[in-house]
């Protein structure tokens, strides 16, 4: 049994891999997705990552259809109490930005369509600089206070932002944030290192990063002349014209061949293995992608792996 992990400062223990709810909706129907969130769950994981925007980018899709589908797999499965989901308020096309108003109203679209009473985690999406500090977190304090929400978190923020934030709360005594959803991964460093991530440690936030295996590119499908299948292929093949991207593949070659291992889950371990972070999220469109991703939860990398990498994404 893959032991789970404290998030932060709050009573949330999370399995070592967050499951992307990103595809639900978008590149996985209904059926696609039940069939990946029971795989999930039978393999002892336990937290969900959405967003109340997922899918709107798609033509005839509104945003909420991730939440919608999640929502009637846990009404189906009855396993409210197992699972611990986070969602995210600021860029669906009805709620958008970080009003008190907005949030609220927001928050209870969410709970709709999540078919709950409680969402376990709520993100800020992307921060509002024009919004004050004091507005966003008197709002998530309301939710929190009426029992909508469990705890609060920051994505796509700055450390000035977070750093404000985090101040105010405990000045006046209000919910604080507890996690962070930032951009990081073997090939994107520098969107979380440095400030961001010492503060984190400062505070005692736990990272759950997003695009971990950077659209895909980290599974190591993508190769000079290789044609892939996949709606993030454009974004993920832009690496490959690197120098970094290109060290970054053969490290991950090396180590996995070392522990008998894909590219994705030494990607994700290396992750996993950094300071503040707690759960990587990956996403899968089917259930042959899984075991990739849920084998983060038992590959232990040595120091010689976490440095050859560390060193090739320099």
């Amino acid at each position: 049994m893959t032991s789970l992990r404290k998030l932060g400062q709050s009573d949330l223990e999370v399995f070592p891999l967050a499951l992307g709810g990103n595809v639900f909706g978008w590149t996985a129907d209904q059926q696609q997705s039940f069939a990946v969130l029971d795989a999930y769950a039978e393999a002892g994981g336990n937290f969900v990552d959405t967003a109340d925007s997922y899918s709107a980018w798609i033509e005839g899709n509104h945003g909420g259809e991730s939440e919608t589908i999640i929502g009637r797999w846990i009404a189906e499965r009855g396993n409210r109490s197992d699972v611990v989901i986070a969602t995210k308020v600021s860029q669906h096309p009805d709620y958008q930005g970080l009003s008190a108003a907005n949030i609220k109203a927001a928050a209870d679209a969410s709970l709709e369509r999540l078919g709950t009473d409680h969402i376990d985690l709520y993100y800020t999406h992307f921060d509002k600089p024009e919004v004050p500090v004091e507005e966003i977190i008197g709002a998530l304090d309301e939710l929190v206070k009426a029992g909508k929400v469990r705890h609060i978190a920051a994505s796509n923020i700055s450390a000035e932002r977070l750093k404000a934030s985090l101040e105010f709360s405990e000045r006046e005594g209000l919910a604080r944030y507890v996690a962070l959803q930032p951009h990081y991964n073997l090939v994107s460093r520098d969107t979380y290192e440095g400030e961001l991530q010492n503060l984190a440690e400062r505070t005692g936030l736990s990272a759950v990063p997003y695009f971990s295996l950077a659209s895909g590119f980290l599974t190591g499908k993508y190769r000079p002349g290789a044609t892939v299948d996949s709606a993030r292929a454009e974004g993920a093949a832009k690496h490959l014209a690197t120098e970094r991207g290109q060290k970054v593949l053969a490290a991950l070659d090396e180590v996995a061949r070392a522990h008998d291992a894909e590219a994705a889950t030494v990607a994700l371990a290396w992750l996993a293995a950094q300071p503040t972070v707690t759960a990587p999220i990956a996403s899968a469109r089917t259930v042959e992608q899984l075991p990739a991703l849920l084998g983060v939860a038992d590959l232990r990398l040595t120091e010689d792996d976490l440095t050859k990498l560390t060193e090739a994404s320099a």
